[in-house]
């Protein structure tokens, strides 16, 4: 019986976040990519929270869509509401955050896949990674699936999600699977394993969903969205969908009562897990626990879809039994009579740890083998979606013996993202801060085509057409900031004026009504341009001396044992991680200014 074999340039195992982005950016420098999903009907599926953004996870969400992905423009065909967080803080803080249709959602993804030149989409059980041997180097030779078929390329990058050797919880109920009603992936960690990857245990929840016609609304704050509301996509020039409002509640000491009474039986907490969950994302019986003080917390009642009634409770992730979630919302203001559509339930799930990645995402054992997403220990799509878009590209650029992408700490929060895993590893499940990036005043979600979309463009990310649109939106920028410099009232030029902070653009544009034709997104550059210009040039200072310690390579067969006064720790630690810069050698956990000062002697003696 002969087996089938097909032949591609870059395999894409799992159609999440990650995947889709991983198929796509990989196509669009130049790959030709077969994308395998256990089920066609879940590509892009939003497996908890249907949103997209939030507290620098917006600006992660902007970042992609700047280097030409697909999440931005899906999010602004397909989100209900719309609202920019933190407004009363300054520009660096503001994220934006879109409700989705979720089932919208997931169809414009796959819509975009289908539609995307050079990506095959196909429905495929992987069950085995293949590699082979020359000397001592592994290279990945592509992935064999259920039937015995075989797909060859030179490049796979895995984007599993939560599937690997997954496991699901209830109360004491216990189901294999990474997803409600969807099974698990058992081969893929046993490759692994075999192959030399060490694979550790993450969890993470979902909470109830809940029938809307049994909420009763008059007991509940209306949370409505922007009334200007602004897209994620550089490519979309408005918003004209109907917002839907989202709803707040809380719970109550009747409710911690209750889950206090029952934590002998919830997973976390009878032992039946023992694996991390997201610290800064806990279980309601995490909450409780962990603030004992508090006597209520918020939580969110988020509409699914245009053309459904299910909600979604956000802030009330659980694995409780069934019977103590049903107790529970009978004691909740306004979802006393509230009907549960889907229990909450919490996922046990495989990762490997990102310190055997490099920072192309590429793994350090087999050649050719990437990992995006969830493998990596992260949460939340958007994470998923910035390592999907890197690892793709990454591969594409690899195949045609071409200069990786890596985006800097100083360029994106993506590049934050990658070096944190990479660097530093994850001992709890990932997620993105705007307190992690310690360039967060240039890395705004307002800007991130101007810091990142000619560098797609380079690396054949980014379409002409994009490019094109960024050239222009820059001119105006520059011509605009020029005239301001040559326009004074009284003895101060219109920039100075515009520098303090009590002027605003209308006063400018009373003394250049000209001024008052310039499209809105250019108003906002020009005017975090002149009035940060201060702090920018600060942080601008600091990054060229990164820069100059990033520019000192360190050679990925460098010997820290032959440094004789090297601490042990360090010694294990830099030659687990393998830092490719002294910059990014001194970001590790636990290696001292002292450890640095003989690296870069040792590394200044050789050449």
């Amino acid at each position: 019986m002969s087996r089938s074999i097909y032949d591609y340039d870059v395999l894409v195992v799992g159609a999440g976040h990650a995947g889709t982005e991983a198929a796509s950016a990989a196509a669009r420098a130049g790959a030709r990519v077969a994308l395998l999903t256990t089920n066609l009907d879940t590509v892009g599926q939003m497996s908890c929270n249907p949103a997209i953004g939030g507290v620098a996870k917006g600006q992660i969400v902007r970042e992609i869509d700047a280097l030409g992905g697909l999440m931005g423009r899906a999010i602004d065909k397909t989100a209900l509401q719309f609202r920019m967080l933190n407004r009363r803080k300054g520009p660096a803080m503001h994220s934006p955050r879109a409700q989705a249709d979720k089932k919208l959602y997931q169809q414009e993804i796959k819509k975009l896949i289908e539609q995307q030149v050079d990506v095959s989409l196909r429905q495929e059980l992987v069950q085995d990674i293949l590699t082979e041997k020359n000397g001592d180097v592994v290279s990945v030779t592509g992935v064999r699936v259920q039937g015995d078929a075989i797909y060859r390329a030179e490049a796979v990058i895995l984007t599993t999600g939560t599937f690997l050797s997954a496991l699901m919880h209830t109360g004491e109920a216990k189901t294999a699977g990474g997803r409600a009603g969807e099974g698990t992936s058992s081969g893929i960690s046993q490759a692994l394993t075999d192959a030399g990857f060490r694979l550790e245990r993450f969890k993470t929840g979902t909470p109830p969903r809940l029938n809307s016609r049994t909420i009763d609304y008059s007991q509940v704050e209306e949370q409505p969205g922007d009334q200007q509301p602004e897209p994620f996509s550089y490519m979309t020039d408005n918003l004209t969908q109907q917002q839907l409002p989202c709803w707040i509640t809380y719970t109550n000491d009747n409710v911690h009562q209750l889950i206090r009474d029952n934590l002998d039986r919830a997973p976390m907490y009878s032992g039946q897990i023992n694996s991390a969950g997201p610290r800064y994302c806990p279980s309601i019986e995490d909450k409780i626990v962990r603030f004992a003080d508090k006597d209520r917390h918020q939580l969110f009642l988020e509409p699914e879809g245009y053309e459904t009634e299910e909600v979604y409770v956000n802030g009330i992730s659980t694995s409780l039994p069934r019977d103590v979630q049903d107790a529970m919302f009978k004691l909740i203001p306004g979802l006393q009579n509230a009907e549960i559509m889907r229990y909450g339930y919490a996922v046990e799930y495989d990762y490997s740890p990102p310190d055997q990645l490099r920072p192309t995402l590429e793994t350090k054992f087999i050649n050719g083998l990437y990992f995006a997403g969830q493998i990596n220990g992260t949460t939340g799509y958007e994470e998923a979606g910035a390592q999907g878009l890197i690892a793709g590209v990454n591969a594409a650029l690899k195949l045609a013996s071409k200069d990786p992408l890596i985006i800097e700490r100083s360029q994106g929060y993506i590049g934050v993202l990658i070096d944190d895993l990479v660097t530093c590893g994850v001992d709890e499940p990932y997620r993105m801060f705007t307190s992690r990036a310690e360039y967060r005043l240039l890395l705004r979600q307002d800007n991130a085509d101007r810091r990142l979309t000619r560098i797609g463009f380079e690396h054949g990310l980014v379409s002409e057409q994009r490019f094109d649109r960024l050239q222009k939106k820059e001119n105006r920028i520059d011509q605009t900031l020029a005239l301001l410099e040559t326009q004074h009232i009284g003895q101060a030029t219109l920039t100075k004026y515009l520098r303090r902070p009590e002027t605003s653009w209308d006063e400018i544009t009373e003394h250049l009504p000209a001024l008052g034709e310039l499209p809105a997104d250019v108003v906002q550059q020009v005017t975090y341009d002149v009035k940060y210009s201060g702090y920018i040039a600060r942080q601008q200072t600091e990054i060229d001396r990164q820069h100059r310690l990033a520019e000192k390579q360190i050679p990925d067969n460098f010997d820290y044992d032959a440094i004789s006064h090297l601490r042990t720790e360090a010694r294990q630690k830099l030659s687990t991680i393998r830092p490719t810069t002294v910059a990014q050698a001194s970001r590790i956990s636990g290696i001292t200014p002292a450890d640095m000062a003989l690296v870069t002697a040792y590394l200044q003696n050789r050449c």
